[in-house]
């Protein structure tokens, strides 16, 4: 079911517009616009979204010879192959050489070296596919001489057109089964916006189907073909970095159930839990703050308690930290006010430390005028002393701003009374 012209290629619509790049490298109607055509690659996207398939056509379309590397058997010493091949063919005034590199993010740096003086020169015309993030894993050198497209995951319209084609069409089952609406519904939810994985389960689904001698293909045949949808997640690659950033926003954002879905898919990926918990420690201080004081402490205590007692009773701990962070009132002016003051220091606005607060437990201190006038505030009605602790310099500077929420509610309160004994003149 490989798509013969880019007609037959499901979703994807925004790279293959009138003009477009991949347009320009499959249909190059004259030399000019062949020239013109990009001269390297990167294909980015999510597996099963036509990125081996789109090289095809580039190389099919144009009539140009097509060589395929895999970054995870191929060396630089293939590459350099392919590449002496390409220039002698060039030279010989035979056709021109699409060299696909499929998962290219697996190629080291000294391999992905070897092929900028190709790209360069357009000796070749690369294609290269990766589902990491190019920024991370390819090259500047490469990156920055190539033609960046990225690849969507399809939408169910998209995978439901595949299946429903792949049914009848002679490439495929050619009309040996039909699908129910029910169960072609249930293949659309396991494909995931992937294609060859919505392919392979419909073709194992017929083949049950075809075994028991027959020709209909129900909810209950695709349950038997597949006994349950892979989660794609990659622990060193994009999906990791994507999913962690869902999963936080979504605790940030109150919504428990968001929350809980993509910690349910961290855990059935096998994700660290360690890592898990700490990143709900680092969110229960800069999201939550003192809105809740105690989303820290149930955040240590569900890192601790999974270091103790592993998974997969860690889950439950993991969930009860996850529920209490999203339901909590929420806060970052924790994170604003350390960063305010941050910024101030590094701007160096620092000043002198009041003579009053600096350390008069060494010979000659007093002597200085240090820790004189000091005024105990355990001393002072609240316990609150009125004297200068900023530097003179930042003297009314404010960098915590509590908000109206949760336990900070309070807190505005009481600050405002301490502000106002401490600097009774401002």
């Amino acid at each position: 079911m490989r798509p013969a012209t880019l007609d037959e290629v499901a979703g994807q619509s925004h790279l293959l517009a009138p003009g477009s790049p991949l347009r320009r490298l499959v249909e190059p109607p004259d030399d000019a616009a062949r020239r013109a055509a990009p001269g390297s690659v990167i294909l980015w996207g999510p597996p099963g979204t036509g990125k081996t398939t789109l090289a095809y056509l580039v190389a099919t379309g144009s009539g140009r010879r097509f060589v395929e590397l895999s970054a995870v058997t191929a060396g630089v010493k293939d590459v350099r192959a392919v590449i002496a091949e390409a220039r002698r063919s060039l030279m010989a005034g035979s056709e021109e050489t699409v060299l696909f590199i499929d998962e290219v993010h697996r190629f080291t740096k000294t391999q992905q070296d070897a092929l900028l003086p190709a790209v360069e020169n357009r000796w070749v015309t690369l294609i290269a596919a990766t589902t990491e993030n190019p920024s991370f894993c390819v090259n500047a050198p490469l990156l920055s001489r190539s033609l960046l497209l990225t690849l969507q995951s399809l939408t169910p319209g998209d995978i439901r057109d595949l299946v429903e084609r792949a049914v009848v069409d002679d490439r495929g089952l050619a009309g040996a089964v039909e699908i129910d609406p029910e169960a072609l519904d249930h293949l659309v939810r396991l494909a995931g916006g992937d294609a060859r994985k919505a392919l392979t389960v419909l073709e194992a689904a017929a083949g049950a189907a075809l075994s028991d001698g027959n020709t209909q293909v129900d909810v209950d045949t695709v349950e038997r073909a597949v006994d349950v949808a892979a989660v794609r997640y990659d622990r060193d690659g994009d999906q990791h970095y994507d999913v962690i950033s869902a999963f936080i926003k979504s605790i940030r954002g109150s919504d428990v159930d968001a929350a809980l879905h993509y910690l349910a898919r961290m855990i059935a990926a096998g994700e660290d839990p360690r890592y898990i918990a700490r990143r709900l420690m680092v969110h229960a201080s800069e999201d939550i703050g003192m809105a809740d004081p105690t989303a820290l402490t149930t955040a240590v205590a569900a890192a601790q308690a999974v270091q103790l007692i592993g998974m997969p009773e860690g889950r439950i701990v993991l969930a009860q930290a996850v529920i209490h962070l999203a339901t909590a009132p929420k806060s970052n002016a924790v994170i604003t006010g350390i960063d305010a003051a941050l910024a101030d220091v590094k701007a160096g606005k620092i000043g002198t430390v009041p003579a009053p607060l600096r350390d008069a437990h060494y010979p000659g201190a007093k002597a200085l005028g240090h820790g004189q006038e000091y005024v105990y505030p355990h001393s002072e009605p609240y316990a609150v002393a009125t004297q200068q602790y900023l530097p003179s310099d930042l003297v009314g500077t404010r960098y915590y701003h509590p908000t109206e929420y949760g336990h900070e509610r309070e807190i505005t309160q009481r600050l405002h009374g301490i502000r106002r004994l401490l600097n009774p003149d401002g």
